[in-house]
């Protein structure tokens, strides 16, 4: 695989740090959570309608769009969860605990992902070493937290 996959994994990573912090200073500028969102998911949409318009196909075929699970879509209100949370809660526990557990807990959940093939997701059996890594992201999780 190539380098620059995990480069940009990385990438994305950091800002989304750096995305809470900022969406927490858009709240607090704005001092209503429901607008802050709104203006956040507006830039995104505006950002990647931008990037449709450089790059318009393929498009999909009405069978392919038939065929699609009636989850596929909701991916981003799941996103809108964390982005909420991130506005609301990472000035309240800080850049680092809010990261830890929110990585933790994707990483968890990433596991019972990949255990049970949920969401048409390759499976890839829980075993001892993820189980182990696992638990110490936990107890880092502890250790960032810590005051």
């Amino acid at each position: 695989m190539n380098t620059w996959i995990y480069a940009f994994i990385i990438l994305g990573g950091m800002l989304q740090t750096c995305g809470a912090a900022m969406n927490a200073q858009l709240f607090q500028s704005l001092e209503n959570k429901w607008l802050a969102n709104v203006v956040s998911f507006a830039l995104i949409t505006f950002f990647f309608l931008g990037v449709f318009a450089i790059f318009p196909t393929p498009l999909p075929r009405a069978t392919e769009l038939a065929k699609m699970p009636w989850w596929a879509p909701l991916g981003g209100l799941v996103g809108a969860v964390q982005v909420y949370a991130g506005l609301t809660l990472v000035h309240k526990v800080g850049a680092g605990p809010f990261v830890a557990l929110t990585v933790t807990a994707a990483l968890l959940m990433s596991l019972v992902l990949d255990h049970f093939g949920w969401f048409h997701m390759p499976v890839h059996a829980i075993n001892v070493w993820r189980v182990f890594g696992a638990i110490l992201m936990v107890c880092g999780v502890g250790l960032i937290a810590a005051k």
